[in-house]
């Protein structure tokens, strides 16, 4: 080890994934490396394989499905969806059959198969031009891991090591399950070599709360055990041996983290009210019925956007009506007299259900999702609208269908929910029959009809995620194409103003459940749009009340004319990022 390693500061530089600064002896982790040696085997023994393999996926399968549960239940069912990734692997035919033929034609062992065909698969993956499909290569090393070890006899193998001590984990890649059973008192921070802001690893990290710093290239290589460093998730560094006056500068900036902290402490059971009176629902988005507690605890204005469709992938079978009944209650009780926006089975795209063996699509986000789904499916669907209906006993209860692209839709929607009214009538089943009725605006096309739709609901809210990768027609996850997703983009600004003065002209409300309503550089312009409500995750709700409560509406306006009237989604962009920062500069002034 270099002389300069062991007295001499050193910076290493990354990306940061998970905002904080934490300092504390090293532990690194090695990546266990699993060889497979070729075995040969009769071939009658391959029928025995074959059934080896199967009772390892089995294994594997059910390992996997307790980690998501724990993690559902500590984190709520965003994150816990992240684990369906590596169930899809294990459901992957293509790549079964392979090692089946492999077995059969080469006479293998299972071990030896499953392991040369999948590591092809992963190398085929990682050579893919595209970061997101290449982060998927982790997803798929960690089923892997499993499924060998359990044909091994070694069970679940991948538990999160024993940390006895506080400490930075250094380690050149971090499994999912693995960052999702940290003990957070005992891991204070982790860096790695490999990884970027989309892995699932990072994902976790920001979830946990954990600061973490990835794409450090060799620094598993270069630290030892016990090492002292000092880790900035903010921007990016890791810093071996700081200096004192290295110390003293992050000290002032964990100050005035503090400092910020306590603010935001000081306004989460305070109105989202603007310095000149202007009142803003801003409430949160949640995916299981857990994630009331940290409602709560944020001073969320109740739930803008229930994700319903994380009752339902990643299981077995079917949830029942009672069973969806129960999740919708649990919320509705916990949070009432709060608003809770159920939204319906928003299936498709990126989500999937595992028990339905849906047919591949070339195209899945412009395919067979969301409420093309629930109007073909209408027994699945009719199921779901009958158990938020008597949800809806409770008083505060809303539901939201997703992905309306026009006026027959709607219609159809509503007419099986009067079906459902009817029979639960029928059966003497309580329900709000004034129950308020909304639709997600994420369609371009449903800008263009929002007079009449707004005619014929109660609210709209503003899916922008979806919006601005329709209209703009980008991937954002095509890192090619990544630079053109622009919320700032002057003509995904007039659809959200076309969208809220079709709705304010029918006396309805317009919310925003999209990543721009937590975004603190966007609000503003978002409250000068016209803007009723902000649904975000419920750990970003004091920051945004804290940058509301800063703000003057008239001047929010102001920003909102200057940006329908300019040519430059950059330059909209840097006028918006400037008046909030000036509004409310501690939330910025972390950044380097």
């Amino acid at each position: 080890m270099a002389e300069a390693f062991i007295t001499g500061e050193k910076v290493f530089r990354g990306i940061p994934v998970s905002a904080g600064v934490c300092q504390g002896r090293v532990m690194v982790l090695g990546r266990r490396r699993e060889t497979v040696a070729w075995q040969k085997v009769s071939a009658e023994e391959v029928p025995r394989q074959i059934e080896r393999l199967e009772q390892a996926l089995v294994a594997t399968r059910k390992q996997i499905q307790e980690v998501q549960h724990k993690v559902a239940e500590a984190m709520g069912g965003e994150n816990a969806s992240i684990f369906e990734a590596h169930l899809l692997v294990l459901e992957d035919r293509t790549l079964m059959d392979e090692v089946v033929r492999m077995m059969e034609q080469e006479q293998v062992s299972a071990d030896y198969a499953f392991h040369q065909i999948a590591n092809k698969y992963a190398a085929t993956l990682g050579a893919i031009d595209d970061e997101y499909l290449r982060e998927r290569v982790a997803d798929m090393k960690d089923v892997v891991t499993r499924v060998l070890n359990n044909l091994w006899g070694g069970g679940d193998r991948l538990e999160p090591p024993q940390i006895k001590e506080p400490c930075v984990v250094v380690s050149d890649d971090l499994s999912p399950s693995v960052t999702a059973q940290f003990d957070r008192q005992k891991v204070l921070g982790f860096a790695t070599d490999i990884g970027s802001k989309t892995s699932h690893t990072a994902i976790l990290a920001r979830s946990l709360q954990i600061p973490a710093v990835v794409g450090l290239q060799t620094i598993s290589q270069q630290l030892e055990n016990g090492q002292y460093v000092l880790l900035d998730g903010i921007n990016g560094l890791v810093i071996l041996n700081p200096t004192d006056q290295t110390l003293f500068e992050y000290g002032k900036l964990v100050r005035k983290q503090a400092g910020l902290h306590e603010k935001l402490l000081d306004v989460k059971d305070k109105p989202a009210v603007t310095l000149d009176g202007h009142a803003v629902i801003l409430s949160a988005n949640v995916e299981h019925a857990s994630d009331t507690v940290s409602v709560l605890q944020h001073g969320a204005a109740g739930v803008g956007l229930f994700r319903t469709e994380f009752l339902f992938i990643a299981r077995e079978v079917m949830p029942s009506e009672d069973e969806q009944y129960q999740a919708y209650r649990q919320v509705a009780a916990a949070l009432k007299p709060q608003a809770v926006v159920i939204r319906t089975l928003d299936l498709g795209g990126d989500k999937f259900m595992t028990h339905l063996k849906l047919p591949p699509e070339m195209n899945p986000f412009l395919g067979w999702r969301a409420i093309r789904f629930c109007l073909q499916e209408t027994a699945i669907f009719k199921q779901q609208l009958r158990a938020i209906l008597r949800a809806s006993a409770e008083g505060n209860v809303k539901i939201m269908y997703p992905m309306i692209s026009g006026l027959g839709e709607l219609l159809q929607a509503n007419a099986l929910l009067e079906e459902c009214r009817q029979e639960l009538r029928a059966k003497g089943v309580p329900f709000d029959p004034n129950m308020d009725v909304g639709i997600m605006i994420e369609i371009p096309a449903a800008v263009m009809v929002a007079e009449s739709l707004a005619k014929r609901v109660n609210f709209f809210s503003l899916g922008t995620n979806d919006l601005i990768q329709y209209a703009l027609a980008v991937d954002r996850v095509n890192e090619k194409i990544a630079h053109l997703y622009e919320p700032t983009n002057p003509a995904v600004l007039k659809l959200i103003k076309t969208t809220v003065a079709a709705a304010h002209q029918a006396g309805i409300w317009v919310g925003v459940c999209g990543e721009m309503a937590g975004d603190p550089a966007l609000v503003p312009l978002l409250l000068g749009l016209g803007v009723d409500e902000l649904s975000v995750a419920a750990p970003l709700v004091p920051e945004i009340k804290f940058l509301i409560r800063r703000l003057k509406w008239d001047e929010t306006r102001q920003l909102a004319e200057f940006a329908l009237q300019c040519e430059s989604g950059s330059e909209i962009l840097s006028r918006a990022e400037a008046f909030a920062r000036a509004a409310a500069p501690s939330l910025f002034e972390n950044q380097s």
